[in-house]
C-alpha cells in the first residue's frame, strides 16, 4: 500500500480528493493510506443528526458520506484515511473495521495502555473514554474515510457535541495517557501497522 503524508489540510478538499480517487480507480489501482490532521471541523455522518450538536460556535459543520454520527477533527488529531479495494482483497466490512480498530489497540499496547472495543459503538476506548473514532464509506466494493486518533489536541470542542451520538461520552488522547508522540509520528506508526494488518488478513467472509 502507498502511504502518503498530507500535513494539515481542510476537511472539504480532502474529502473531495477521496471521492475522486475512489470513483476514478480501476481494478489495478494501488491501495493508499493518507495521513493528515484537519483544521477545526465537526463532521456529521451520512445518517447523522444535528440534534447531537449541543452548542453552536464558529467551527463549521460538514455533513459527509461516511457512516456514524457526529465527531470533531482538529489540529493535534491524527487522521488516517484508508482507500482500499475490499472486494479485491476479499475483506468483509466487519473484518475491515475490526482491523482498523486493531491498529489503534496495537499502538496503545506498545506503550502498555489497554485499548478496548465497545459492542455496537465502533472505535477504540481506554477505560471507557474514546480515543479513536472510526467511520467508513464503501462504494462498489472500495472503501474510503478511516480512523481518527486523538494525539495532543484541544478536546474542548467535543463538549459541544454528543461525540459519535452518545451524550456525555468522555474522550481522551495519547498525551493524557502519558504517550508522547506528535501527530506525524502517530500517523506513521498507524499507517505502518495498518499496511501490515490489511495486507496479511486478506481472507474471511464478506459482510
Amino acid at each position: 500500500m502507498a502511504i502518503r503524508s498530507l500535513g494539515l489540510t481542510d476537511y472539504d478538499s480532502t474529502w473531495l480528493r477521496m471521492r475522486q480517487f475512489t470513483t476514478r480507480r480501476t481494478p489495478e489501482t494501488r491501495d493508499e493510506i493518507w495521513c493528515t490532521e484537519h483544521q477545526p471541523v465537526f463532521t456529521l455522518g451520512k445518517a447523522g443528526s444535528r440534534e447531537h450538536i449541543r452548542k453552536t460556535c464558529e467551527i463549521p459543520v460538514v455533513h459527509c458520506d461516511r457512516g456514524g454520527q457526529i465527531t470533531y477533527h482538529g489540529p493535534g488529531q491524527c487522521v488516517v484515511y484508508i482507500l482500499m479495494d475490499l472486494k479485491r482483497a476479499k475483506l468483509g466490512v466487519k473484518q475491515f473495521v475490526s482491523l482498523l480498530e486493531q491498529a489503534v489497540i496495537d499502538l496503545l499496547a506498545e506503550f502498555s495502555v489497554v485499548g478496548q472495543r465497545k459492542f455496537g459503538a465502533p472505535g477504540v476506548y481506554v477505560k471507557g473514554a474514546k480515543i479513536a473514532q472510526l467511520g467508513i464509506r464503501v462504494c462498489q466494493g472500495c472503501a474510503y474515510h478511516g480512523v481518527a486518533m486523538n494525539v495532543s489536541m484541544d478536546l474542548s470542542p467535543f463538549t459541544m457535541i454528543d461525540p459519535c451520538g452518545y451524550p456525555e461520552l468522555e474522550v481522551t488522547q495519547l498525551d493524557s495517557l502519558g504517550i508522547r508522540l506528535d501527530v506525524d509520528s502517530a500517523g506513521e506508526k498507524m499507517a505502518n501497522r495498518l499496511s501490515v494488518l490489511l495486507t496479511t488478513n486478506r481472507s474471511g467472509p464478506k459482510n
